[in-house]
């Protein structure tokens, strides 16, 4: 009975183990950006040494899962691969159905840091990748372990100008762009690699946050004054009375002569509101028969009766 209960928590282990598994190198599709810090900091430019038969380099003297292949940096690190084009990051996450053959070909002895379940697996072999991520893998990539030796390609120059950042001066991501253009001038082979330093490359800079002081705004940032004012604005402000100007009396001789341009506007508006009303006060337009000589006609005709 006892055995059988430790049955069942061995059982639970190993389905929760593999479902971690699945899900961590699940994420994303291809070479993601340039984002992850990883637990691999580096004090400096590492030792990198060419895999015998290889076109690959990995680092004897880094305490983890540590490559050089095709122009950039490859780790293997919590069950996913990551790769970056400078030594110390930052990583991207790479999806296990692009991470290049021949990384996926290197044997297990070049693993410093090898996963428990690389136990029992042939050190001059590479790992069971297949086994491990499943076959759903398996059947795209049908044939990766399988390989002309005579056919391998050259390995990739190193980028050894990267030597001369570390510590303080390890320069951020628009600066290793910029240095990666100046000083190494390698076309990778493998395409998703090509497709991600592409990538990498036509990535907009982040934009700096911009302060922007009060007194430092210019006349184009104040809102601009308003040109008529409706119904709703006369209702909320006060009336002023102004005095009319004298009949035969052009208006703009009444205004001061630095009046400024708004007000006139505004007066010359109030005019033109008012004529209307005088004139329906002094009996019509003249199109009815008003105005101040006809004002009393029906008078004036039965005047003329009589």
């Amino acid at each position: 009975m006892r055995r059988l209960r430790y049955g069942f928590i061995v059982l639970g282990l190993l389905f929760c183990l593999t479902t971690t598994a699945t899900a961590s190198v699940s994420v994303g599709i291809g070479i993601g950006l340039p984002n992850v810090s990883i637990g691999i900091n580096l004090g400096g430019y590492p030792d990198l040494r060419p895999i015998p038969g290889y076109p690959v380099y990995y680092a004897p003297n880094v305490y983890g899962n540590y490559f050089f292949y095709d122009g950039m940096y490859w780790v293997f690190w919590n069950d996913a691969w990551y790769a970056s084009s400078w030594y110390n990051g930052p990583w991207a996450l790479v999806d296990p159905y692009v991470v290049p053959l021949y990384i996926l070909r290197v044997p297990v002895r070049y693993y410093r840091e090898p996963p428990p379940y690389f136990r029992g697996w042939g050190p001059d072999r590479p790992p069971r990748w297949g086994q491990h991520w499943g076959r759903g893998w398996e059947d795209r990539r049908h044939g990766w372990d399988r390989w002309d030796r005579s056919r391998a390609p050259r390995r990739a120059p190193l980028p050894t100008y990267q030597r001369s950042y570390s510590g303080d001066r390890y320069p951020g991501v628009e600066q290793q762009r910029r240095l990666n253009r100046e000083s190494y001038r390698y076309e990778p082979r493998n395409p998703a690699v090509r497709r991600h330093m592409r990538a990498v490359e036509q990535r907009p800079p982040a934009p700096a946050p911009r302060q922007e002081r009060p007194e430092m705004r210019g006349p184009a940032a104040a809102p601009p004054a308003p040109m008529h004012r409706g119904p709703e604005h006369e209702r909320q402000a006060p009336m002023r009375m102004e005095p009319r100007a004298p009949q035969g009396v052009e208006p703009r001789q009444m205004e001061p002569r630095h009046e400024p341009r708004m007000d006139r506007m505004e007066r010359q508006e109030r005019m033109q509101e008012r004529m209307p009303m005088e004139r329906m006060e002094r009996g019509g337009g003249g199109e009815r028969g008003g105005g101040p000589e006809r004002g009393r006609g029906p008078d004036r005709d039965e005047g003329r009766g009589r």
